[in-house]
């Protein structure tokens, strides 16, 4: 679906972008793997290669401007030129109620989840405009975007920020026939998810946990994510732009 396009995915190391990034590449991508654990980021872009797929792995801190742009040009410089991207970088929600938010907690939630979701799409829109021949990105999002949870001030306002810009995005850059959309994960097995799980106030039952997040008896995967930025940035998704896909079992329609 995306034969000899190049694609740039960040927060590559693990989870959702871990898995986004192989499955890109086993569609036929050029895939750019970036991170800010070198460990994981190279070794996710080593097993693409090791399978047959091309790609290389590039530090890039979502929050910095210079990382940012610099994943952009390093894209450009080894492939010469970029198709599509996935901005899926993020880093856990805050643990604090709003009546006692943490500063520096705000701060580096907001730093990674929205900012550098605005300075990725920035870089790459640039890129893409500059190409003359359209393009697509996929911003992951949360349930979150539409429906809050306690103790997660910074990720909700962040999360809803990112749809927001996905559609100052979309109505931008159509004429350019630049497609931007944002994936709304539910409950996804991810270790930023059982990170949450293990920090929440109050022990989870995990018997009871998948019936209040799934209509459909389970938790999702990392794939299930990744096969629905595929379709995003592929042309069987040509005429979407500007829209925000919940991939979560049914969560947000409950």
């Amino acid at each position: 679906m995306l034969e000899g396009k190049v694609a740039i995915v960040t927060g590559a190391g693990r989870g959702m972008g871990a898995a986004t990034a192989r499955l890109f590449a086993a569609s036929g991508a050029k895939v750019v793997v970036s991170d800010v654990d070198d460990a994981t980021g190279e070794a996710v872009a080593a097993e693409i290669g090791a399978a047959g797929g091309t790609a290389f792995y590039r530090h890039a801190d979502v929050s910095s401007q210079g990382d940012v742009e610099a994943l952009v040009r390093a894209a450009v410089e080894r492939y010469g030129r970029l198709d599509c991207a996935v901005n899926n970088a993020a880093v856990s929600p805050d643990t604090h109620p709003l009546a006692e938010l943490d500063e520096e907690e705000l701060d580096r939630v907001l730093a990674v989840d929205l900012k550098g979701v605005a300075l990725c799409l920035k870089h790459e829109l640039a890129q893409l405009r500059s190409q003359g021949d359209g393009g697509a990105i996929v911003n992951i999002g949360s349930v979150s975007s539409f429906r809050p949870q306690p103790r997660t001030a910074a990720y909700t306002a962040a999360k809803h920020g990112v749809v927001g810009l996905t559609k100052v995005a979309a109505v931008e850059n159509g004429s350019y026939g630049i497609r931007v959309n944002t994936i709304c994960p539910g409950a996804i097995d991810t270790p930023m998810l059982r990170g949450a799980l293990e920090r929440h106030p109050v022990e989870i039952d995990m018997a009871a946990y998948v019936p209040a997040m799934s209509l459909l008896g389970r938790i999702g995967t990392p794939e299930d994510v990744a096969q629905a930025s595929l379709w995003l940035c592929s042309d069987a998704a040509s005429f979407v732009t500007g829209a925000v896909l919940a991939v979560d079992a049914g969560y947000l329609a409950r």
